[in-house]
């Protein structure tokens, strides 16, 4: 079974723990997310949360079954694992055109610190423990890990 992130926006209340814990999963050293700059412009979230009207947004990858960012890629940096489901981004052959960031339909994938890559979300497969931290994170339970076919 493939597994996908689902937001449910009326629970979010704006807290940003989502992005909080996304930021210190990704982070080297595994130091406590008291000690983590949330103003860092080189750690980024792989989410965000905007607002507006007086609501809150999450954002998030939401792994398309027919994904934009991966039909634009020029370069072929971005796959789509058939197994898993998910987008799969590969750094070194990314060639820095944002061709994805202007195409997701949801806004996710946003441009590193240096403007050479892409900044995105993993579903946690590059961290440690492989729980997605977003989710541990969420103290409403606005975002949730579901499993479709």
């Amino acid at each position: 079974m493939k597994k996908r992130i689902m937001i449910e926006a009326s629970k979010c209340v704006g807290c940003l723990n989502c992005s909080a814990a996304c930021m210190n999963a990704h982070r080297p050293g595994g130091a406590s997310v008291f000690s983590l700059n949330m103003s860092s412009r080189s750690n980024l979230p792989r989410n965000y949360i905007y607002q507006k009207d007086g609501k809150y947004y999450p954002v998030f990858c939401r792994s398309c079954d027919d994904p934009d960012c991966v039909k634009t890629c020029m370069s072929g940096a971005l796959c789509k694992n058939e197994e898993t489901g998910l987008i799969e981004y590969d750094r070194e052959q990314c060639a820095a055109c944002f061709m994805c960031v202007m195409m997701c339909r949801y806004g996710h994938p946003m441009p590193d610190e240096e403007r050479k890559a892409v900044v995105r979300c993993t579903f946690c497969q590059d961290t440690e423990d492989k729980e997605q931290a977003c989710v541990r994170a969420c103290p409403t339970k606005a975002i949730t890990i579901k499993e479709v076919e």
